[in-house]
């Protein structure tokens, strides 16, 4: 849990979890949400972060589209059937025409190609918020 500056931790700031397989997104994520006033929760699997209280804690989602075995829209999807509404901002190395357009379709408040800036997470992060 982040600190709040005098070395107390502090509860009171949005839990955005991350999920993605790649361990620099891990690793580089997780400063950058302090920063930008949330505390973070990273996960390596669609299937680790079912099966943690990170669910039912989320108030945001950064999720990548690709990951070894259940995919980052097959996760939007189970959250859906099990009637969780967590805001979800899709994070993905792949590029074309209609990816970013194709995510928001299936619920996605955005989607952010890596490499992406700290402006850029920012500006989605304020939509999920809102």
């Amino acid at each position: 849990m982040p600190s709040d500056g005098k070395g107390r931790m502090s509860a009171s700031r949005p839990l955005v979890a991350v999920v993605d397989d790649d361990e620099s997104v891990r690793e580089s994520l997780p400063d950058l949400l302090i920063e930008l006033g949330y505390r973070p929760a990273v996960f390596s699997s669609a299937e680790s972060f079912l099966a943690s209280d990170g669910m039912d804690n989320a108030e945001c989602l950064l999720l990548d589209v690709a990951m070894p075995g259940m995919t980052g829209p097959e996760l939007l999807q189970e959250l859906a059937g099990l009637g969780r509404a967590i805001p979800v901002i899709f994070i993905t190395a792949q590029r074309g025409d209609t990816v970013r357009q194709d995510l928001i379709g299936l619920g996605a408040i955005d989607c952010l190609f890596k490499p992406f800036g700290d402006t850029e997470l920012k500006s989605a992060l304020s939509l999920a918020f809102r």
